[in-house]
């Protein structure tokens, strides 16, 4: 009886371990996307200078990879099911477009399936795409997005 019992606490607990390091990478890849710096340099299409990210090697090393990150959806154009959208660190009235928050707190999602809309966080995973290129785009993507846990 207390073999079963201590193999039954000693499951509940691994059990508890896998659960807080997957939450620990939701949580950790917003810390992980803030390791970069930027640098000036000048656009010759613009005529002035602009920011460029500078991406840490921990960062380089994620890129292409299948991440799973908590956030939430920033929807783009109204409040419906999305392919294509903003996901944040943080809740709209907090975000990067409100002022609130750095670049590196948001980046585009392009789902497999549409993600409906909340404005409750939800977790999702793609493939980590950095860019330090096009100006006009987030330097942070997830591609092949699908959602992990939340409403649809």
């Amino acid at each position: 009886m207390k073999k079963s019992l201590l193999l039954s606490a000693f499951a509940l607990l691994f059990m508890g371990i896998g659960i807080n390091q997957a939450q620990a990478q939701d949580d950790n890849l917003w810390q992980s996307l803030a390791d970069l710096t930027f640098k000036k340099e000048y656009d010759e299409m613009l005529g002035f200078k602009v920011d460029v990210p500078v991406f840490s090697e921990t960062l380089k090393q994620l890129e292409g990879k299948e991440v799973t990150i908590k956030g939430y959806i920033i929807p783009v154009e109204g409040y419906k099911s999305h392919t294509e959208f903003v996901f944040s660190a943080y809740p709209y009235n907090m975000c990067f477009f409100c002022g609130g928050a750095g670049p590196e707190t948001v980046m585009e999602v392009y789902a497999i399936e549409a993600i409906k809309y909340t404005a409750e966080p939800v977790t999702i995973k793609g493939k980590l795409e950095l860019n330090d290129s096009d100006i006009n785009r987030l330097i942070y993507a997830l591609n092949d997005a699908t959602l992990v846990q939340g409403v649809n």
